[in-house]
């Protein structure tokens, strides 16, 4: 069994701030999407990943309307310090993904911006947001004829001490998202990562790289799959999204391709494949984090020992790269 390590940090792109290797992905404490989930518990999962060296937090007004942002600024009401936080403007028109032909001006308008900004200050109790991001993205909205007027937008707010750094968080495909890191304008892009999807290895990592644009990676653990816990009848709460995303006969195909990458990801380095999911992640220099969703202490410490410098080389990410699975179980 993996043993406890002392948790490792790197840098996150050009911003210059350390996070730990390991992120907590706050979604499902904002209580929606993901079944059932108690305050108390989600507290004691959060003082958890700080005691475990857990520098990074990420959340979103979305998660729960402001319910995750809540609770991590009451963890850092009650640790008395605040640790690095990133939060996200939700599109106006709520729509996830975003889509190519929907104008700016339905999704991020900049009174919308401005009125999103000030919420999450007040749900995360602090006069500056060190990492805003767009929720949704598409590289069309480049082209836009607003576009310039939100470049503004958030050229004021980090003017007015409101905002830092500013991020995207991608859709599942990394290709809609290589415009905006090439221009300039992100600090720093969160993208859908894991041993089955590793799109955003092939041209989105070496560029962020090239561009000093930090890579927060979400979804390590394919909303589940790849913690290894998960078996052809698992059933969840209709409340709980992974009831469409796994529904039919997607979770049992899912399920058979897991005992094949098992034989390749399994081994000295990784024991369980949900700290080969993380090691897989950390291999890549371009990634500075990655958040795995954590609801309960015990996910955080099953987590907490991948980061051990100990990943995989370049010869076994090519063996790996066999288990490639390109599908989108969202829609």
């Amino acid at each position: 069994m993996e043993q406890k390590t002392v948790m490792r940090s790197r840098v996150l792109g050009r911003t210059g701030i350390s996070v730990s290797e390991i992120g907590f992905g706050g979604w499902g404490i904002g209580k929606t999407m993901w079944g059932p989930s108690d305050d108390s518990e989600s507290m004691r999962a959060l003082h958890a990943a700080v005691d475990l060296g857990i520098t990074y937090f990420d959340t979103a007004f979305a998660y729960g309307h402001g319910h995750s942002e809540k609770l991590i600024a009451k963890l850092f009401k009650e640790i008395g310090t605040r640790l690095t936080v990133s939060t996200k403007i939700p599109p106006k028109n709520m729509e996830w993904p975003a889509r190519a032909q929907t104008p700016l001006s339905r999704a991020f308008p900049p009174d919308w911006i401005i009125s999103c900004v000030d919420r999450s200050l007040r749900n995360l109790s602090c006069d500056t947001l060190t990492l805003e991001q767009f929720h949704v993205w598409t590289d069309s909205w480049i082209k836009d004829p607003l576009w310039p007027k939100v470049v503004e937008t958030f050229e004021n707010l980090k003017k007015s001490g409101k905002v830092r750094f500013v991020g995207v968080s991608a859709g599942d495909n990394p290709e809609t998202a290589i415009e905006i890191v090439k221009s300039g304008f992100v600090d720093q892009i969160q993208v859908l990562f894991n041993l089955f999807d590793q799109r955003a290895a092939d041209v989105l990592f070496p560029l962020c790289r090239e561009k000093k644009v930090g890579v927060v990676v979400r979804c390590p653990f394919d909303e589940g799959s790849l913690t290894g816990e998960l078996k052809p009848d698992t059933q969840f709460p209709p409340e709980d999204f992974r009831s469409h995303y796994f529904g039919g006969s997607r979770l049992k195909e899912t399920c058979e391709r897991l005992e094949s990458l098992k034989k390749d990801a399994l081994g000295p380095k990784a024991s369980t494949l949900s700290v080969a999911a993380l090691k897989f992640v950390l291999s890549f220099e371009a990634v500075s984090t990655v958040i795995p969703g954590m609801r309960r202490v015990s996910h955080v410490q099953k987590n907490a020992v991948a980061p051990d410098g100990n990943y995989y080389s370049a010869l076994e990410l090519a063996s790996l790269a066999k288990h490639r699975w390109i599908r989108n179980f969202y829609v």
